[in-house]
C-alpha cells in the first residue's frame, strides 16, 4: 500500500498537481469544499493517476482539512511517486 500527503486547494480552474512542498504534494481541485465534493474530486483524481479503482483510495486523516493523508491500495510507494512525478512534469 502506498501513502501520500497532499495539501488541497479547492475551487481551482482545473484539477492538477501544482508542485511539491517537502514531502507534501500540492493539489489544485476544480471542486468546492462544500458537501464533500472536494474530497471526492481528490480521491477520483488520485485513483485515475494511480491507475486503480476509486474504491482502493481513501482519506486516512484530514477529511475536513486541506492537509490530507491518502492511502492507495494495490501499488507500491515507489510506483505511486513515479506516476505523480510524471504527471507533475507534464504540467
Amino acid at each position: 500500500m502506498a501513502r501520500i500527503a497532499v495539501k488541497v486547494h479547492p475551487r481551482a480552474r482545473c484539477t492538477a498537481l501544482s508542485g511539491r512542498y517537502g514531502d507534501t504534494w500540492k493539489l489544485d481541485l476544480a471542486a468546492p469544499p462544500a458537501d464533500g465534493k472536494a474530497n471526492q474530486e481528490c480521491l477520483r483524481w488520485i485513483a485515475e493517476r494511480a491507475g486503480v479503482p476509486r474504491s482502493r483510495v481513501r482519506i486516512v486523516t484530514g477529511a475536513t482539512s486541506r492537509q490530507k493523508i491518502i492511502d492507495v491500495e494495490g501499488m507500491t510507494q515507489e510506483e505511486l511517486e513515479r506516476r505523480l512525478k510524471l504527471d507533475a512534469s507534464t504540467r
